[in-house]
């Protein structure tokens, strides 16, 4: 068992969205402790918010499992450029692809990317997440509430419906929701009533789309130390950050990998519709 980080951590705060190498600590991806086995050997994989976080841990774990990857993001080149060179050091094809999420036309673009340059799509993971803070509904505007449901949810829409049509059965969509799914944060309003809606959208998704041979899950991850952390919560709160399940610590993104990599994975052939979750110990009922 590797000996993670504990809080209190050092009062810190960033600009969205945050930055990986201005974390303090640094976040663990699995650089040095994810070993593959070639479960998805072979595989192309489109991954949203792959530079930094989950989506690095997960692009990282699907290289080493022999996965290329779509590398998705906002505009963060330094943090990209690094999981793109995990992949590449793991001998597998990297291709980057900035831009906003928000946007219908950036969206069917990636997915026409993904096909052109990786020769196809097997697994989805819609990763990618806007959260803010907020004490009071009053202070939360109409652009920050139609912004959350964008990155969060609309976006989640338009690349399912654009990959849909190019993957093969046996196929897998992987969509990241998160203990508010279930236990809503007031603070995080927005942000926690889009998880509860993707929770429920890949519900569906998953019935939809079980004729065509492809399975649609969600992580549901509690507290992970991530940019998004330092970059969209109050300092005290940072400082304190995952003291409140049972492990008395956040997960590291390398510990979400191997959930990830499960439900892509094609001998998971009968996993369907399912949550995840992955939350230090604290129960979603």
């Amino acid at each position: 068992m590797l000996d993670y980080p504990t809080p209190p951590f050092p009062e810190q705060k960033q600009p969205m969205p945050g930055f990986t190498a201005k974390m303090n600590p640094v976040p663990d991806h699995g650089e040095k402790s994810y070993k593959g086995s070639g479960r998805l050997t072979g595989k192309k994989a489109v991954i949203t918010g792959a530079d930094s976080g989950i989506g690095r841990a997960v692009a990282l774990a699907y290289a080493r499992e022999g996965a290329d990857v779509l590398i998705s993001y906002l505009n963060e080149d330094g943090d990209a450029e690094e999981t793109k060179r995990l992949i590449e050091e793991a001998g597998r094809k990297a291709v980057l692809v900035p831009g906003d999420i928000q946007s219908p036309a950036h969206c069917r673009s990636m997915i026409d990317t993904a096909v052109k340059e990786l020769g196809g799509i097997d697994i989805l993971v819609n990763n990618a997440a806007h959260q803010a803070s907020f004490s009071d509904i009053g202070d939360i505007s109409d652009e920050e509430w139609e912004l959350t449901f964008k990155v969060n949810i609309h976006a989640m829409f338009y690349l399912t419906k654009a990959a849909v049509p190019h993957m093969k059965p046996g196929s897998a969509i992987i969509n990241t929701a998160s203990i508010n799914s279930d236990n809503p944060n007031p603070s995080l309003l927005a942000y926690a009533t889009t998880k509860g809606a993707i929770q429920n959208f890949t519900a569906g998704l998953a019935q939809l789309l079980a004729e065509k041979g492809i399975r649609a899950n969600t992580v549901a991850p509690g507290p992970i130390w991530t940019p998004l952390i330092p970059s969209t919560l109050p300092e005290d709160s940072v400082a304190n950050f995952g003291k409140q399940v049972p492990m008395k610590r956040p997960g590291q993104p390398a510990e979400l990998a191997t959930t990830y990599v499960m439900l892509a994975d094609p001998l998971s052939s009968y996993v369907s519709g399912a949550t995840v979750a992955v939350t230090g110990g604290r129960p979603i009922i």
